[in-house]
C-alpha cells in the first residue's frame, strides 16, 4: 500500500468472491528475507512492523504491496522491499515463492536470501520500524493475521 495521498497504477481494493477485500489490483506480494547463521541455517527474518494508517496498522508482517501492471511477483517483492525496508535488489538472492490463491486475487510469498550482511530500515511512512528477527520469536509479534496463518508453511520452507 502507498502512503497517504500518493496512488500507483496497482493500488486499489479488489472484491473478491472468498467475501473479502484485497489490496492490489493486480494482486500483491512480499518479501521474506532470510539470514543464515554459519551452518547455512535459516536464523532470521526481516519483518516489518505496519504504520498505523495502513490496513490491520499496528501489525507486524513483510514487506510488500501491490503489484504494478506486467510486474512479476519477484519484482514487486524487490521493489516494495526496497522503498519500505531499505533492502537492495543486489544484496539478495531469490529462492522461490509460495502462492497464496484467491478466486479474483493472489499474494505471493518471495523467498530469498541476503548475500551480504545489511541492515534494514524503515524508509517510508508504511514502516514503524524494520527490523531482523530471530525465527524463534516471530509470533512473540503481533503479527497480519494472514501472515500469521501462513507463518508455518513458510517457515517450514526456510529450511526444505
Amino acid at each position: 500500500m502507498s502512503g497517504p495521498g500518493t496512488r500507483r497504477p496497482g493500488d486499489g481494493w479488489v472484491e473478491c468472491a472468498c467475501g473479502r477485500r484485497h489490496w492490489g489490483l493486480h494482486g500483491a506480494a512480499g518479501l521474506l528475507l532470510v539470514r543464515r547463521d554459519a551452518a547455512g541455517r535459516a536464523s532470521h527474518v526481516v519483518l516489518q512492523h505496519r504504520a498505523p494508517w495502513s490496513d490491520q496498522g499496528g501489525t507486524w508482517a513483510l514487506p510488500g504491496g501491490a503489484r504494478e501492471p506486467g510486474e512479476t511477483a519477484a519484482q514487486a517483492a524487490l521493489r516494495e522491499a526496497h522503498e519500505e525496508a531499505g533492502v537492495d535488489a543486489a544484496a539478495v538472492a531469490v529462492r522461490g515463492e509460495h502462492v497464496l490463491h484467491h478466486p479474483d486475487w493472489s499474494y505471493t510469498t518471495v523467498l530469498a536470501d541476503a548475500v551480504v550482511p545489511f541492515e534494514p530500515a524503515a524508509t517510508d511512512a508504511e514502516s514503524v520500524e524494520v527490523v531482523w528477527v530471530a525465527l524463534d520469536d516471530v509470533t512473540d509479534r503481533l503479527l497480519l493475521p494472514a501472515f500469521a496463518d501462513a507463518w508455518p508453511t513458510l517457515r517450514a520452507r526456510l529450511d526444505g
